[in-house]
């Protein structure tokens, strides 16, 4: 590289949670992704990058566009922590113990660096729009050599640039969002399931969490550039799409051109070939009824729905800005139910929001009891700095935190057991996505209800639809015997 490091530009961008909470009226450019920059191809050649993917699969996706840049760059990917030249922390702030994680691993790189001084190490994800986090890696880890965000992901050939020829920290995180860029080169992780963002950002401001100020306000990719990519992996033999967002279901609503919604967007992608699609995450607050009737047609749109409740008290929902009651959640999930019968429910869980009283939390008891997920994540509320919640007096003593989350989750151990052993002696179909992690004479792979399913057949089989017959269903897997493979998948 010829470059010298005086002609490097020294990027000190640090992330502003005030200019990050604005939602200005800006239109939002389509812009296609420039190729790597000339004196940055190659740069990688015989050198080696690992990327280290923290919180949901809008983060995996994320990963899987550096990568993409990165191995253009020519770099490859590594696992081994010595061997490689970049390593990449892809972080999450939803909750405490996951930016403790990471600051953890942090940590750990500082006798790395020291060992190889060559060594870039980078920050990018949520965690990076957090101004205290970006004010404790300056104080605690100045062994980190880059610091990037959400909205500028197309940019990691020329921050990488700057990290390699400054002898500075480089940080650039933008508080506003971006453009939407297209055509970044990816990387996916298998040739099996695949990850399709269609929007960015948040724009319900739930009181309790960080991601609307992290990723910013809501935007959607143009139908056609969604539906161009879902063709192209159907062309390339993948079996299953899950279409990604913050809220997927207020897809389009930020269109001023056209009028185009999630429903329509589903309805479209139904016609595509690929034999499932799924989509996450999902708010109660914009699921409408024709969404809900696109669904109902089945095919290749599985019958699995996310649909996080947070709370079944209602006034709890409103300390949290939910913006819907106890019932016309409970309403959604009948409607819900009457059009799909043979509908999976999953959810997320709050337990020991400011305030929730005992009565308060025995509403979400009998929510769960009354809708019946077939499974549930839950979590214990976990205050982020910069959020409405945060400055709310919390006076629940983490022992009764702790105990309210015990009966949940042995709640909802009861309820999946039960869901589980209803299939008993059914056949399903089932992706086999490869060996168990457990013997590697077993295969695994998931039911269209995105049930884990354990059985023994073939090896060749991994990558394919295949049928199994439920023999010993548990709480939170089924075993099964295999029974012959799918021949012809969904018409």
């Amino acid at each position: 590289m010829s470059q010298n490091i005086k002609d490097v530009e020294h990027y000190f961008i640090q992330p502003d949670l005030k200019a990050a909470k604005r939602r200005g009226k800006e239109k939002v450019q389509v812009l296609d992704f420039e190729q790597i920059p000339e004196d940055m191809r190659g740069v990688g050649a015989g050198k080696k990058y690992m990327i280290r993917t923290y919180g949901c699969q809008m983060n995996v996706h994320d990963s899987e566009t550096i990568a993409g840049m990165l191995e253009q760059m020519g770099y490859e990917e590594t696992e081994e922590e010595r061997q490689a030249d970049v390593i990449l922390f892809n972080t999450c702030a939803i909750r405490e113990n996951a930016e403790d994680k990471v600051f953890g691993g942090i940590g750990r790189m500082k006798n790395l660096k020291l060992e190889n001084p060559d060594l870039i190490l980078g920050v990018c994800g949520c965690m990076s729009q957090e101004e205290a986090v970006v004010n404790r890696i300056l104080q605690k880890h100045q062994h980190v050599d880059l610091i990037f965000g959400t909205h500028n992901i197309h940019r990691v050939p020329h921050l990488l640039r700057n990290a390699l020829l400054s002898k500075e920290m480089v940080i650039e995180v933008w508080s506003k969002e971006g453009d939407i860029v297209e055509n970044i080169p990816k990387v996916r992780q298998d040739g099996l399931k695949a990850w399709v963002n269609i929007m960015y950002g948040c724009d319900k401001f739930c009181t309790y969490c960080i991601v609307p100020y992290t990723r910013g306000k809501e935007r959607s990719r143009r139908p056609q550039d969604v539906l161009d990519e879902v063709r192209h992996l159907a062309r390339l033999g993948y079996q299953e799409v899950t279409l990604l967002g913050q809220n997927v279901n207020a897809y389009g609503k930020d269109f001023s051109d056209i009028s185009y919604t999630f429903g329509d967007l589903m309805d479209e992608v139904r016609q595509i070939g690929i034999p499932r699609v799924r989509f996450t995450t999902s708010h109660p607050r914009d699921f409408d009824n024709h969404l809900i009737d696109v669904l109902a047609k089945g095919g290749n749109l599985v019958e699995h729905i996310h649909l996080p409740a947070q709370s079944g008290n209602t006034q709890i929902l409103k300390m949290m800005a939910r913006k819907y009651t106890r019932e016309k959640y409970l309403d959604l999930v009948e409607r819900m139910k009457a059009a799909i019968p043979n509908v999976v429910l999953t959810t997320d869980i709050i337990v020991g929001f400011p305030g929730e009283t005992d009565e308060q939390f025995e509403d979400t008891l009998s929510l769960m009891r009354e809708v019946e997920y077939d499974s549930a994540f839950t979590f214990i509320y976990s205050p982020r700095e910069g959020t409405p919640a945060a400055k709310m007096k919390d006076d629940i003593p983490m022992e009764v935190k702790k105990e309210r989350l015990q009966r949940l989750n042995r709640l909802q151990e009861e309820i999946s057991l039960r869901k589980n052993q209803a299939l008993q002696g059914h056949v399903v179909e089932v992706l086999v996505e490869g060996e168990s992690k457990k013997n590697e004479e077993v295969l695994s792979g998931r039911t269209r209800s995105n049930k884990l399913v354990n059985f023994v057949a073939p090896k060749s089989l991994i990558g394919k639809m295949t049928y199994v017959k439920i023999t010993t269903p548990k709480t939170w897997s089924l075993d099964g015997e295999w029974v012959g493979e799918v021949e012809a998948l969904h018409g």
